[in-house]
């Protein structure tokens, strides 16, 4: 029993693949598919119970009612001389809608058609009805005539042809029928379609917007429409982005209070410390005092803008490359060697002077801990690994074109002493610093940045030797 238990779900596991692939992935095709399937099932029973039962009775029906009457007509003809044979071939056409013409001395050719109709049981009927009644050799042409079917029955003396309209062996109730299960399945799948596709566009339109949001994106409220549920989250979603735009604005605000609070003694104690006297004494103290208290400023200006996080900041349409090259200028004019590897331009929403902020940040750290930076920027496919760059598996060159979502990718390069694998995610804890002379920020304030704009950050290994900062930007 265990061993039947442990073989059984290998075997269930390919049957479940298939059906996940076969499923959409969408909620519109999904709810279409829940609203059609039991549709098509209930059409498809009726259509079964339709040809098996009805269709096949009135079939037989029919067929055997012609039948007879060619098994009747056969037989007055071989019983009547042939000079008698015009009147039965005129009460035929009159009396049974059948038109008749015999050919003396001729022999039938039996030759195998092909069905015309091999979706209705109409010719086997008719066939087999004959064989029961006629009992002499006989063929069934459907194909000559569109509207009659000829019989064609070999006599002693020659070969009886009989015309039989398709109107006695057809009923226009098996196409009324037809059309309505066809015209059914239609009329509601594209009602179940315009439905569920209005249904789905209100929870498109909110997944958008809570997704621009989340990018930093200022949206505005969005209609709540659809389904109660989905007004109800719609709601919801102006609901909690109003309460968030409030907190931001009122630590901003709060922000802004205690900044100027703090840079307020600060600059007392400056001037109090460019108005003391000097003597040979004192000077090295009081040079000690006024770079601790440049020291302050700098520190209380980084604290202020790790915990402002550029939120109020917009994004828009702005040139990656152009960006990066002007950032990488700043860090040459600063003394460090940087060399920079982009396409010619590279648009895509951001929030310019965070992501300034934020590529500055790395580039100091590089600056300040190795003697070569290298830039790269580049754009590689949202699915692949975060090794994937030039050269390497899954890599673009820098500008080429690609189909599906990208990434934006800076990759920072120095030959610095780099950081230990195990200490790389710690670094970007704030107030965490591997050097004296930082505050422990500037990685925190870097990833914070590249968080709100829908990306990812990563300190990995440098071809260089020393440290790779990967920064991913949605484009």
């Amino acid at each position: 029993m265990s061993a039947r238990a442990a073989e059984a779900p290998p075997a269930r596991r390919p049957l479940a693949r298939v059906l996940r692939a076969l499923v959409p992935r969408g909620l519109l095709g999904r709810s279409v598919l829940i609203i059609l399937v039991p549709i098509l099932v209930l059409q498809a029973v009726a259509l079964q119970l339709f040809y098996g039962g009805h269709l096949d009775v009135i079939s037989r029906r029919l067929a055997g009612g012609v039948a007879g009457d060619v098994a009747m007509l056969v037989e007055l003809v071989r019983r009547e001389e042939p000079e008698n044979r015009p009147w039965l071939f005129r009460e035929a056409v009159w009396r049974l809608d059948l038109a008749l013409a015999f050919e003396p001395g001729a022999r039938l050719e039996l030759v195998t058609r092909p069905a015309s109709l091999p979706l209705l049981p109409l010719e086997e009927d008719l066939n087999k009805a004959l064989w029961e009644r006629v009992r002499l050799p006989f063929d069934t042409d459907w194909q000559s005539d569109p509207r009659s079917v000829i019989i064609r029955v070999q006599l002693p003396d020659g070969v009886l042809h009989v015309e039989a309209p398709r109107k006695r062996l057809f009923t226009a109730t098996l196409y009324l029928f037809v059309i309505w299960l066809v015209g059914s399945a239609l009329l509601l799948s594209g009602i179940a379609i315009l439905f569920m596709k209005n249904q789905v566009r209100a929870i498109r339109r909110l997944a958008d917007a809570a997704e621009a949001f989340g990018l930093g994106r200022d949206v505005g409220a969005i209609k709540p429409e659809g389904a109660s549920e989905v007004r109800q989250a719609a709601a919801a979603f102006n609901q909690m982005q109003e309460r968030i735009r409030r907190f931001v604005g009122q630590r901003t605000e709060m922000l802004a209070g205690i900044s100027h609070d703090l840079r307020t003694p600060l600059t007392r104690m400056r001037l109090a410390l460019a108005m003391l006297p000097r003597a040979p004494e004192t000077e090295e103290d009081l040079v000690a005092l006024t770079q601790d208290v440049e020291e302050m400023e700098r520190m209380t200006a980084a604290y202020l803008a790790f915990a402002r996080g550029e939120g109020t900041e917009q994004a828009r349409q702005a040139d990656l490359v152009e960006l990066v090259q002007d950032i990488a200028a700043n860090a040459r004019r600063a003394g460090a060697q940087v060399a920079v590897a982009a396409p010619p331009a590279l648009l895509m929403p951001l929030r310019p002077d965070a992501l300034r902020r934020c590529l500055g940040n790395l580039l100091d750290n590089a600056r300040r801990h190795a003697g070569r930076v290298a830039v790269a920027v580049r754009t590689v496919p949202r699915g692949s690994p975060a090794g994937a760059g030039p050269g390497e598996p899954g890599g673009r060159e820098s500008g080429s074109s690609a189909s599906g979502p990208l990434w934006a990718e800076v990759v920072v390069d120095d030959d610095g002493p780099g950081i230990p694998a195990g200490q790389r995610e710690g670094a970007f804890r704030p107030f965490h610093s591997g050097s004296p002379s930082g505050t422990g920020l500037g990685l925190a304030i870097a990833r914070d940045i590249v968080r709100a704009h829908g990306g990812e950050i990563s300190l990995e290994e440098s071809p260089m030797g020393g440290l790779r900062a990967r920064v991913r930007l949605p484009v």
